[in-house]
């Protein structure tokens, strides 16, 4: 069987093509609750919990609920909406935060369980100089856990994009 030219170019052109489409990555959109494992009820404060006087925050303590995160969702590429509590900003933008799940937690309030704090790195700093506004964090998440000098976190993201979300 003898090809073509214009077959032999036209097969090459699609074979070109097939690594990029199996490398597409699709996020799994979940909510805040889908942190928490299934039939686990959210953490509580169940105790008067430290006053760090040198950082001005309180650390909480939680029941046992508050430390499970949801295993089924380790290594998973997924889209949550949250606000940014940054880290690490510099003129390009902030590249380490908390993302929670709403405005002004762990500033003004306690914050909120382990399962419910998820720390992100960004590869492209996030420029957007309107922090107070919500965003969609896509990447890949790790269930595990970490302490900063905020809060302890449950999970870690890596983030591949972020943006702004729109209502």
């Amino acid at each position: 069987m003898r090809l073509s030219r214009r077959t032999v170019l036209t097969l090459s052109a699609a074979a070109a093509l097939v690594p990029r489409a199996a490398l597409a990555v699709t996020y799994r959109q979940i909510t805040w609750d889908d942190l928490i494992p299934q039939g686990v009820p959210y953490g509580e404060i169940i105790g008067p919990g430290q006053i760090d006087e040198a950082n001005d925050t309180w650390n909480p303590e939680y029941d046992d609920n508050a430390q499970k995160v949801n295993t089924g969702l380790d290594g998973a590429t997924v889209k949550l909406p949250g606000y940014i509590i940054p880290f690490d900003v510099t003129a390009e933008g902030v590249k380490t935060f908390m993302l929670v799940p709403y405005v002004g937690a762990c500033i003004h309030t306690p914050p909120p369980p382990p399962n419910q704090l998820v720390f992100v790195t960004a590869e492209t700093p996030w420029a957007n100089d309107e922090m107070w506004q919500p965003v969609w964090v896509s990447g890949r998440l790790s269930a595990t856990a970490m302490t900063t000098q905020i809060a302890d976190v449950g999970y870690q993201l890596t983030a591949d994009r972020i943006e702004t979300y729109e209502w």
